[in-house]
């Protein structure tokens, strides 16, 4: 079935889009592990080559299984055109080398992964790219930002860890009076929870290793988006530098994709519990999770999401000490920085996710050294309020 079957809804989508079927007939997706492909003329390989005639060239660029993902993902993002690539940060990194050249102007929420704001302040400012970065909820803050040459605005939502919630729509709307692209992070809803090209962004980016996979299998990124912007730019820039999905890779999170709403579902349901839980509990401070009542975006939220998200983070007193002393007293829960597991993760994000920032930049995002960040799994949710008392016990 042809990725193009708009007629199909999203759970249809995600089981069957992209899948091409080969002459055996097969059910599952193949992989296909080759490098190169063999051409019938050498008037073949070059009209494939110069573009006039699609086909298979070479797997840095071409390639079936990754073609099937690549298809899938468009589908379930409503975007016309995917490019794969070998991690969430060259997903990124593609995008801003495709769009970008030296002189232009970024603006960013201060509200990012922490590699990613590494990439802009140590690598892009080599190359004469500047960044400012806002507040991701201040609207007045990305208006006084851009400048005649800011070319994109860049953002996460909801941000990690803090689960901030940008308005898209207004956001966009911003974007374009500027003729500048908005960029959305889509790692943490995944298009079964929110659909970011329907309220407006232009490319929507993804770290396949997340929530895509589902289990913590493999690494991969796609960028989805206009044919135009993502078919013609990023793909070419793929085409020349090479960050790729492997096959394997691409074939895996083919599965994954076909279970993504039953399993944001539960993802949801249990973050949504375990933050009730942490908000009544005794030594916990503050609890940051969109699906609370208290959290300063839950209607927008509600209104731009179809979930909450898995991703949640609450602060104890006590600085780092009592943060990893919560951690360390896990037993079940994973201690890693991964998220979108079916396996609940702890981590301690001033240490980890943003432990490259500056005390400085840290402070700015607010990342605390009480913050504790939990993506929670698919595992019995009494088993995780127990093993996280065992540490909250201690304080």
């Amino acid at each position: 079935m042809s990725h193009e079957s708009d007629q199909f809804r999203f759970d249809t989508l995600a089981v069957r889009a992209g899948q091409q079927r080969t002459g055996e007939s097969e059910q599952s997706e193949p992989i296909f592990p080759t490098s190169s492909y063999v051409f019938g003329s050498a008037a073949e390989a070059a009209a494939r080559f110069a573009g006039e005639v699609p086909g298979n060239i070479y797997s840095r660029f071409t390639n079936p299984t990754v073609r099937s993902f690549e298809q899938r993902l468009a589908a379930l993002e409503g975007g016309e055109r995917c490019v794969a690539t070998s991690s969430g940060m060259a997903a990124i990194l593609s995008t801003f080398m495709a769009l970008l050249q030296s002189g232009d102007h970024i603006v960013s929420s201060r509200a990012i992964f922490g590699t990613t704001s590494v990439l802009l302040n140590n690598y892009l400012a080599k190359f004469g790219v500047e960044t400012t970065f806002v507040d991701l909820t201040d609207l007045d803050q990305w208006a006084k930002a851009i400048k005649p040459n800011t070319r994109l605005l860049f953002l996460e939502t909801p941000s990690n860890p803090l689960t901030e919630v940008a308005d898209i729509q207004a956001l966009a709307g911003l974007a374009h009076q500027h003729d500048a692209l908005l960029v959305v992070d889509n790692c943490l809803c995944t298009p079964a929870l929110q659909r970011p090209l329907e309220l407006g962004a232009d490319i929507v980016i993804h770290s396949a290793t997340k929530y895509l996979d589902g289990q913590g299998r493999c690494i991969g990124g796609a960028v989805v988006g206009r044919e135009d912007v993502v078919g013609t730019d990023v793909y070419a820039f793929l085409r020349t530098a090479g960050p790729t999905m492997s096959p394997f890779n691409a074939w895996v999170f083919l599965k994954g994709m076909e279970t993504l709403r039953l399993r944001m579902g539960a993802h949801c349901r249990n973050a949504q519990l375990l933050a009730e839980w942490l908000q009544q509990h005794s030594k916990v401070k503050q609890v940051h999770y969109p699906g609370l009542a208290s959290h300063p975006q839950h209607a927008l939220a509600a209104k731009q999401q179809q979930g909450f998200g898995g991703v949640l983070s609450f602060e104890v007193a006590g600085g780092k000490q009592a943060a990893w002393k919560v951690i360390d007293s896990t037993l079940l829960i994973s201690i890693t920085a991964n998220l979108g597991d079916t396996k609940t993760t702890v981590t301690h994000p001033a240490t980890t996710t943003h432990g490259r920032l500056t005390q400085e930049q840290r402070d700015a995002a607010a990342v605390s050294d009480s913050l504790i960040r939990v993506a929670v799994g698919l595992e019995d949710i009494e088993d995780l309020k127990s093993d996280l008392q065992r540490g909250l016990d201690l304080l």
